[in-house]
């Protein structure tokens, strides 16, 4: 078993595998964003922002990320995730001072993205809160339970971050857009939905570390090391 000090190289196997999951974790986050300025919809009298369901892709994700590469790699899918949501910021500023061939495409194109301002900045501050919150908390009932119950770990963080997410991004996306009743009603549909998507999304999440643990070439640890500090680049 590899100490802390020692240091086992990703490979350009591990790296493709991160990759391919940042630009998972990215689309999702960008295409939540653009249909949460969008449309509301109602799920059994749940209302939520159209995009729920993406955005929820990214909890797994990260915990998966987490739980075979460790803590580090984690936060840097998140913080490229990130990137993505200022990216989207920017690109709609940038599209949107450009002169159109027409006055009405101007008109649609402000009536699709104008929200979007205010929907990203709600969800970069939720965002920021809720997925650095998610890859300590996994990592810490990672650490209580020392490295077992991986569905508990997964849940258990994701529960309380979502709720986290919910309350931050729907207060500053829809506060005086919406009725208080409606905005209240808003954070705990978001909130029971996200913890349903997250209780079905456990296998998945099995399957996934099954899956980076077969694939890969970084070793996972029998104790609560930090495999954060044992991979390097080569």
């Amino acid at each position: 078993m590899k100490s802390q000090n020692s240091a086992t190289p990703l490979t350009e196997r591990d790296i493709a595998v991160i990759a391919v999951l940042s630009g998972v974790f990215g689309a999702a986050i960008v295409f939540a964003n653009i249909a949460a300025g969008i449309k509301l919809i109602n799920i059994l009298g749940f209302i939520v922002p159209a995009g729920t369901i993406a955005y929820c892709l990214t909890f797994p994700i990260t915990d998966i990320v987490d739980d075979v590469y460790g803590r580090r790699i984690a936060h840097f899918i998140v913080w490229a995730g990130l990137a993505a949501e200022l990216s989207l910021l920017m690109l709609i500023g940038l599209d949107y001072l450009m002169p159109p061939l027409e006055v009405t495409q101007q008109r649609l194109f402000e009536r699709v993205f104008a929200p979007q301002l205010r929907i990203v900045l709600a969800s970069i501050i939720a965002y920021l809160a809720s997925q650095h919150h998610d890859v300590w908390a996994f990592w810490k009932w990672k650490q209580l339970t020392r490295g077992k119950y991986l569905w508990l770990r997964n849940n258990a963080s994701t529960t309380v971050s979502q709720f986290i997410d919910s309350a931050l991004f729907t207060t500053i996306a829809f506060y005086g857009v919406v009725e208080l009743n409606t905005l209240l009603n808003m954070i705990f549909s978001m909130w029971l939905v996200k913890v349903g998507i997250a209780v079905l999304d456990t296998p998945f999440v099995y399957l996934g570390v099954a899956l980076l643990k077969r694939i890969g070439t970084v070793p996972t640890p029998s104790n609560v090391t930090d495999l954060s500090s044992e991979v390097r680049l080569r």
